[in-house]
């Protein structure tokens, strides 16, 4: 309704300027003819004394000369306006007259005065060009106005439309059902941006939902030992009054399961707190080499108690924008993984060197694992062969870290085993 007010008073506006406009420029065109007749009468006829009644030149025209006394001199054989004399005393020079209230012709008169003479050049029964383009505009600007509105209404719906996908859409959506995405238009527009961000968004949100599930799941399902645990020696502990060594023993189990319990959850908390979208805005130039390095010293005594020798083949001095607290993560699961793994008196072999891109390599003279259990490896609490590995502390969350880090930072992981021989993992940034 706004676009139609609009765009009649526009288009009114236009037509009364474009019919005034060209209302003037044809009344001029038609004074500027009758004022040549009359300077020819003047110029041509008059000093010659011919008979203004015998030439040519005025055929079509009703021309009448009256001199300076108001006296008709000579005129036209056709000349039939009757009001002449009503017109000597007139200042105007050019009048237009509607016959009979019919504005299809119109009759003009033009006077040009001078000392001696007054010449009326009368011209009847003009095709009233400007009236029949009033018309014209009469019946076109209506027309006019309702083709725009049906192209407005269509273009607004063409836009409204995917808005009102967007809308009902946005109604829908809950954290049961966050997967409403929207067709994207083939017009490559600002309604086809807006629709594309819509499902970006949808998708962030669903997968945010979806790892907020995952980690209560996994922290309701992995719970669930420790708790017991704590649970049942809280329970026998305070059946009967026990000795102090056996509260004593007690608590260093409900201890240790609480560490754990702390552990597993902190761990959980690192694989959802980064995203693809949010993992740039921590990053900040780190020291690779000596993030590596700290990380080493960490696991001084775990080596020392298995008698385990660390090759350092190379460390080479790097310095990149990455997320500190996951590059460390990378080293502390993979060299703890390697140390856990490998049997006492072997080796575990470090790199970490830059090319076109920064490679980290870790081998160790573990157990290994399986061809068909490699892909399994990074899995979420997977364990490879958990009944051999009861003696072994783990969540089987650390390959699972590596792996979502290393994704965030765009670069991938290659890992080799044979069994009883050793496993081989390469990261590369």
């Amino acid at each position: 309704m706004w676009f139609g007010g609009v765009t009649f008073l526009l288009l009114t506006l236009f037509s009364f300027a474009f019919y005034y406009f060209l209302n003037q420029s044809i009344n001029s065109a038609l004074q500027t003819k009758s004022q040549k007749i009359a300077q020819y009468v003047r110029l041509e006829l008059l000093p010659k004394h011919q008979a203004v009644l015998l030439d040519a030149t005025l055929s079509g025209y009703q021309v009448a000369i009256y001199n300076a006394h108001h006296t008709l001199v000579s005129k036209t054989a056709n000349y039939n306006f009757e009001k002449s004399r009503e017109y000597l005393d007139k200042k105007e020079s050019f009048f237009i007259f509607y016959e009979h209230n019919d504005h299809d012709f119109v009759d003009i008169l033009y006077i040009d005065k001078d000392k001696h003479y007054v010449i009326f050049v009368y011209e009847k029964q003009i095709d009233n060009k400007i009236d029949a383009f009033e018309d014209t505009l009469l019946v076109l600007v209506p027309m006019l106005l309702l083709l725009l509105l049906v192209l407005a209404s269509k273009m607004a719906d063409k836009i409204l439309f995917p808005i009102q996908q967007l809308t009902e859409a946005t109604h829908n959506i809950s954290l049961n059902d966050m997967n409403k995405t929207i067709t994207l238009p083939k017009e490559d527009d600002e309604i086809k941006a807006l629709v594309h961000s819509f499902n970006s968004m949808t998708k962030r949100l669903s997968d945010g939902v979806e790892r907020l599930d995952r980690f209560n799941s996994d922290v309701s399902h992995e719970l669930k030992t420790p708790l017991t645990i704590i649970k049942g020696e809280v329970e026998i502990t305070l059946r009967k009054p026990r000795e102090p060594h056996v509260y004593q023993k007690s608590m260093q189990v409900i201890l240790d399961q609480s560490e754990q319990m702390e552990q597993m959850v902190t761990q959980l908390l690192l694989l959802t707190k980064y995203t693809k979208e949010n993992i740039h805005l921590s990053f900040e130039p780190c020291s690779l080499d000596g993030i590596l390095i700290a990380t080493i010293d960490k696991f001084e005594t775990a080596l020392q108690e298995k008698n385990l020798k660390l090759h350092i083949n190379k460390i080479e001095p790097i310095t990149i924008e990455e997320n500190p607290i996951l590059i460390e993560s990378i080293f502390v699961n993979l060299i703890d993984n390697a140390i856990k793994y490998t049997p006492n008196n072997r080796n575990i072999y470090i790199s970490l060197y830059q090319k076109e891109k920064v490679y980290f390599i870790i081998k160790d003279e573990g157990v290994g694992i399986d061809t068909e259990q490699l892909f399994k490896v990074t899995d979420r609490f997977y364990r490879v062969d958990t009944s051999r590995n009861k003696k072994i502390k783990g969540f089987g969350l650390g390959l699972s870290i590596v792996s979502n880090a290393v994704m965030l930072h765009g670069g991938e992981m290659k890992i080799e085993s044979t069994k009883e021989i050793g496993s081989s993992f390469e990261v590369i940034l």
